[in-house]
Parts: C-alpha cells; sequence; structure tokens
C-alpha cells in the first residue's frame, strides 16, 4: 500500500512526550508544589493552635480572672468560656469559693490547697516570747478564702506570702501582751479572737483581696528545758480547778437543800401564825357575841354560861366527893359519861 493510501486510513495518533520532557516538567513544578504544601501545613498548625487557645473550662470551687494584653477584663464563673486566642486573652484560675489554710511551725504531709504552706525554719517560726518574758512554742493555723480576685491579683505582690508575714506579726503581737500561764491554760480562746481581728484589720489595710475566716491555736508547748516543770505547774493548776469543781459540786448539792428547808419553816411558820391569827379572831368574835347577848340578859346569860361549862367539865370528873360547910352530908357525884358502865361507884 502506498503512502497515500496510508493517510486516509485515519488520524494519526498523539505523540506522547518523552522521558525528558516529564524530567523538566517535574522540575518547574516542585518549587511550586513545595511552597503550596508548606503554607498549608502552617495554616492547619495555626488553625489547631487557635482552636486549642480559645477556650477553656474553670473548676466549681474557682473563679476566672480574664485578662487581655495584659489587662483586667473581666472575672468569669464556673464552666466552659470561650476567648480570643494566640494569648491576647490570658486566664488565672482562683480558688474562690474554697476555704485555704496556712499553718504556722509544722505543716501537714500531702496538704496541697495552698502552694504556700510552711516556713523554711518553722522551729524559728513558732518560737515567741509572752509578755512575762517566757519562752514559748506556738504552733497555729490561719484559715481564709480569697474574696476579691482583682485585688489578690493586681494590688498586692504575693498576697500568700503577705497574708502570711502579717499573720505571723499580728500573732507575735497579740502573744506578747499576754502572760505564759494566759497561753498555756485559760487564754487560747481570747488569743484567737484577739489575732483574728488584728488579721482581719490587716488585710483590709492592704487589700490582699484575702478574707480571714478564722485563727485556731494547735499546739503550745514551753521550751524542751523547761518541758518538765511546766508540766508540775499545768498537774497543779488541773489539781486546783478539779477541787474547786467539787467544792463546786458540793456547795450545789448543799446550799439548795437547806435553802428548801428553810422555806419550808418558813412556810409553816406562816402557817401557823395563819392558824392562830384566825383563831383568836374566832374566839374574838364569839366572845363580842356572847358580851351582846351579855349587855341584853345577864343573868340569863351567865346562868347559860354556868351550865354549859360545867356540862364540859363534869364528864371529865369521873367520881367526886364534894365536901361543903354548908352541907349536913357528904354528897356524891356521880361521873357523868355517854358510855354505859362508865363513872358508876365501886
Amino acid at each position: 500500500m502506498s503512502q497515500p493510501d496510508q493517510d486516509r486510513e485515519g488520524p494519526t495518533p498523539p505523540r506522547l512526550p518523552d522521558d525528558q520532557t516529564i524530567r523538566t516538567f517535574n522540575v518547574n513544578l516542585k518549587p511550586f508544589l513545595v511552597g503550596w504544601s508548606g503554607a498549608a501545613f502552617v495554616l492547619i498548625l495555626l488553625l489547631l493552635a487557635g482552636l486549642w487557645t480559645s477556650y477553656y473550662t474553670v473548676g466549681a470551687e474557682s473563679e476566672g480572672v480574664v485578662l487581655r494584653f495584659g489587662r483586667f477584663l473581666k472575672t468569669v464563673e464556673p464552666g466552659l468560656h470561650f476567648k480570643l486566642p494566640f494569648g491576647i486573652d490570658a486566664v488565672t484560675v482562683l480558688p474562690t469559693r474554697r476555704q485555704l489554710k496556712l499553718e504556722f511551725g509544722f505543716t501537714t504531709p500531702g496538704y496541697l490547697t495552698n502552694p504556700i504552706q510552711s516556713s523554711e525554719d518553722p522551729d524559728e517560726e513558732k518560737s515567741m516570747v509572752t509578755g512575762d518574758l517566757n519562752a514559748a512554742l506556738v504552733e497555729w493555723v490561719v484559715q481564709y478564702r480569697i474574696e476579691d480576685p482583682r485585688q489578690y491579683l493586681f494590688d498586692v505582690r504575693n498576697p500568700a506570702e503577705t497574708l502570711r508575714d502579717l499573720s505571723e506579726a499580728a500573732m507575735r503581737e497579740v502573744i506578747g501582751d499576754r502572760t505564759v500561764d494566759e497561753l498555756i491554760t485559760i487564754g487560747r480562746q481570747d488569743i484567737e479572737v484577739e489575732a483574728l481581728a488584728r488579721m482581719q484589720e490587716l488585710s483590709k489595710r492592704y487589700q490582699l483581696g484575702i478574707r480571714v475566716d478564722q485563727v485556731q491555736l494547735k499546739n503550745v508547748n514551753p521550751p524542751s528545758q523547761v518541758q518538765a516543770s511546766f508540766n508540775e505547774v499545768n498537774k497543779a493548776q488541773q489539781d486546783r480547778e478539779n477541787v474547786i469543781n467539787i467544792a463546786n459540786g458540793e456547795y450545789n448539792k448543799v446550799i439548795p437543800k437547806a435553802k428548801g428547808q428553810a422555806d419550808q419553816m418558813i412556810r409553816g411558820a406562816e402557817g401557823y401564825r395563819f392558824k392562830r391569827v384566825n383563831e383568836a379572831e374566832g374566839d374574838v368574835a364569839a366572845f363580842t357575841a356572847v358580851l351582846q347577848q351579855y349587855v341584853k340578859a345577864p343573868e340569863i346569860t351567865r346562868v347559860r354560861l354556868y351550865l354549859e361549862t360545867m356540862g364540859e367539865i363534869l364528864p371529865q370528873t369521873g367520881q367526886k366527893i364534894i365536901v361543903d360547910d354548908f352541907m349536913k352530908q357528904l354528897l356524891p357525884i356521880l361521873p357523868l359519861s355517854n358510855k354505859q358502865g362508865e363513872g358508876r361507884p365501886q
């Protein structure tokens, strides 16, 4: 078949690029692909970082303080919240609804409520001098709450450390005005109340944003060199209090009983007085009535009184014999009695 016949059979198929052309194309496209993939990777990272830093959670016992470019913006309640990412908004979570405590002179192992728990030298912290120039080892606890988050973060640098320092200063001031006997025995409650009032005043003056709720004395002991002597004094004071309590018990037992007996006797005397007065008034009334009758009829009244008197006396006389100078014979008087057979002559 000739060449013209071949051209009439159909179109000529396309020619595939050779290997050199493909390599040239790949070399020209590679910088573009590499640049696009790097930009996409950076965008994805930025998107993920923005999503990761755009939300936060505040616990149930806390409040969140939101800062925008380092400046106070607002406080938020517990729950899930959103903020501007990439560090534009920063959130500080404070445990405002939880009671915190500071320990002085000792440390409770594993207690992590407050990051500032104890001083570097607890022995020095608890060593104090009382008002009568005696040494004592005092351990105490201060319980407080964060009342104003804004003041707590911005008005005072290191508010927890400041609270620790002013608590120690207030306690030393209060104990310096008391004797060692008051500190160890009867004055503990008064010291706690006075120290609490002093700490509340100082925290308000320094604008710590903290409310001190309670001050509690724990172990109060004299130095180890005089521990035995103080124990003896303590025991003597306890024995004294015990004897006083026993005496008060006896007093409360005897005195009310004596008072009751005295009151009973007084009431009995008053009753007897009322009885005698009423009897006397009755006798007076009876005598007055008889006198009135006597005035009206003297002879009849005299005879009636004589007969009534003899009627009361004669039944009690028994067997009697009356001897009269004018009588010529003995006159026996038979006893008058209501009972049969009584008073008859033998």
